[in-house]
């Protein structure tokens, strides 16, 4: 083929000139996941995610995860209400965080899973590793 020739991407979103091109554009994609990070009043971080939780798609999450750890607030909670699919990547993250976490001090809480994340992390035996709530502002209480 002509490297002249215009070809979609994977998602159809952007066209690319060549097939060199078309290899490193993964990152040039708008993002199917989307990250918004609150804190609150007592220091603690809330980081929303919406859209699919997968290979090609997590790379803002980490992100805005890793940064948020660094930061090392008192409190991670993750509110997954958006999320509408979660592969093993997405999985492995939240494992991931979790784990980072607990290294640095930070207590770290899922919020608001869905039941297509809920169903993953019975299936994997995950889900007695997190600390499960059914709303941020729960996931927020004090621990008893």
């Amino acid at each position: 083929m002509d490297a002249e020739e215009e070809y979609e991407n994977v998602k159809g979103r952007e066209t690319v000139k060549d097939q060199e091109n078309a290899v490193g554009q993964c990152d040039a994609l708008e993002d199917d996941v989307s990250v918004e990070v609150r804190r609150t009043d007592t220091g603690a971080a809330v980081c929303a995610l919406a859209g699919d939780l997968d290979i090609e798609t997590m790379e803002p999450a980490e992100l805005a995860l890793a940064a948020l750890l660094g930061e090392r607030p008192p409190v991670l909670v993750v509110a997954l209400q958006g999320v509408g699919f979660c592969d093993s990547s997405g999985l492995n993250l939240l494992l991931r965080t979790r784990t980072s976490a607990a290294a640095a001090g930070t207590a770290f809480r899922l919020a608001e899973v869905p039941p297509t994340v809920m169903r993953v992390l019975e299936l994997t035996g995950a889900r007695s590793v997190f600390a499960l709530h059914a709303t941020v502002e729960e996931a927020l209480a004090p621990a008893p």
